[in-house]
């Protein structure tokens, strides 16, 4: 057993982390505050908590299948033990829950729900990990993860949040329920039925009618449609290693879909942001794995 950073790393996959850094900033925009105050920095540890947290955990409760899949993994491979994974995890999540908490008491949104909707995606993130393998809805509970990740976002800004946070939620919802459902097939190679791609276009459905009235919006709706694109070629070509490549690329694609929202609500600025976040999830996924 070896306490070392690699492993942790590994473990809380952490190259996915600046889609969390843009789902927050989209959480904050959307609803109609600004980001640039002090309270994003505990808003912004809730959010990263919460996702390595749950990335320790999905490898401590899937630590029985990643022995015969995934044996690399640093639980199966001996490298940590799950006690102390479960531990680490469970700890995360109570630290993301905290640091929400000051984020309600620091800022002038809407302490009770901004907590309320802490504990349930601490709630959901737990469901996801121990009950997504064979279950149907786990992309719908993965979906709910990432979508309460803006509403937290959002009620922690503002008391009485812009009602385009509630699109940009669902839609990333849409996007999640597509993702995952290619990413639980990651390990047979191919897809047992390609309808549920069709989540994956709802962001450039709701993009278009965003750009309808912004032009500045179908700069990233441009790059998320061309970068979907891509991900469906490789799932529809299904060469080796082409499922889980497009899985690590779709991962990063969420800051693309943020980046949509940004930009209808924001300044470009904040837009290019998420785009530069992108490029790193994908940069960083080169030497830690995403999946």
């Amino acid at each position: 057993m070896s306490w070392n950073t690699k492993t942790l790393l590994s473990l809380g996959r952490v190259s996915n982390l600046p889609t969390v850094w843009t789902n927050t900033l989209a959480g904050v925009v959307l609803a109609g505050a600004s980001p640039a105050t002090w309270s994003m920095i505990p808003l912004l540890l809730a959010m990263s908590m919460a996702y390595v947290g749950g990335m320790f955990l999905n490898d401590a409760f899937d630590r029985k299948i990643d022995a015969k899949e995934r044996p690399e993994r640093p639980i199966p491979s001996g490298k940590i033990k799950a006690a102390e994974v479960f531990a680490a995890g469970f700890t995360l999540l109570a630290g993301a829950i905290i640091f929400s908490f000051i984020t309600a008491l620091s800022w002038s949104g809407s302490f009770g729900k901004t907590v309320a909707l802490a504990f349930a995606l601490t709630g959901a993130i737990v469901l996801y990990d121990s009950w997504h393998k064979d279950n149907k809805l786990s992309p719908v509970i993965m979906g709910a993860c990432r979508m309460l990740v803006y509403l937290v976002a959002a009620y922690a800004a503002s008391a009485n949040p812009n009602s385009l946070v509630f699109w940009g939620a669902l839609v990333v919802l849409a996007y999640l329920i597509g993702l995952t459902f290619v990413a639980k097939q990651e390990n047979t190679g191919h897809l047992s039925t390609l309808w549920p791609l069709a989540f994956l276009l709802v962001p450039i459905a709701f993009g278009g009618y965003l750009g309808w009235s912004d032009v500045q919006v179908l700069i990233p709706l441009a790059l998320f449609a061309a970068w979907v694109g891509y991900c469906v070629y490789l799932i529809r070509r299904s060469g080796s290693g082409d499922i889980p490549k497009a899985v690590t690329g779709m991962i990063a694609g969420i800051s693309l879909v943020d980046a949509i929202f940004i930009a209808a609500t924001s300044s470009l600025v904040f837009a290019l942001f998420a785009i530069a976040a992108f490029a790193l999830t994908l940069y960083l996924q080169r030497y830690i794995a995403g999946t």
